[in-house]
């Protein structure tokens, strides 16, 4: 496990979907200015992705989230993306993004077996104020999410234990 520190402008990309990612993020915002989520994005633009979302409004969220990723780091704001970025050629244009930016690029991988994303899915599922993933978009998502290569040096994260490793 690397232990990486914050460093001016350096964006990070976080992955994969599951109802526990959220909390890592919000732990990593409080040491960073900003943090850029394509759910979030989504919701206001009216969508949720729970209920699917077709690939062309993903691709608009996708730009709109560049846009405000590229105004940040020229700004000298330091960033977090919080995205599933699967397929690899989203996560390789975060890349590029950063690298004309001039920014360090770290891609955390947060890795969470298929059966604790529905155990927690279905903890969710007894709080009204959550809302839900229909069963066919979370079997599709699983399906055809494609983690990290050993070659992106992705900083892998499975559990909140290993969030001791993380200095920002």
């Amino acid at each position: 496990m690397r232990t990486w520190h914050r460093t001016r402008g350096w964006l990070c990309c976080v992955g994969p979907r599951s109802p526990g990612r959220v909390r890592w993020r919000e732990r990593w915002r409080r040491g960073w200015l900003r943090a850029s989520s394509l759910d979030e994005i989504n919701e206001r633009r009216g969508l949720w992705g729970g209920d699917g979302i077709p690939v062309e409004e993903w691709m608009q969220t996708h730009e709109f989230a560049s846009a405000e990723v590229r105004g940040l780091l020229g700004s000298g704001t330091s960033v977090i993306v919080d995205d599933t970025s699967s397929p690899r050629f989203l996560r390789d244009g975060w890349r590029l993004l950063a690298e004309v930016a001039g920014v360090r690029f770290t891609l955390v991988y947060v890795d969470v077996d298929h059966a604790t994303i529905r155990r927690r899915r279905a903890d969710n599922q007894q709080d009204p104020r959550r809302r839900d993933v229909a069963d066919a978009v979370l079997d599709q998502h699983l399906a055809d999410f494609e983690p990290p290569g050993a070659d992106e040096h992705a900083v892998r994260m499975e559990s909140a234990a290993d969030l001791q490793y993380l200095r920002i």
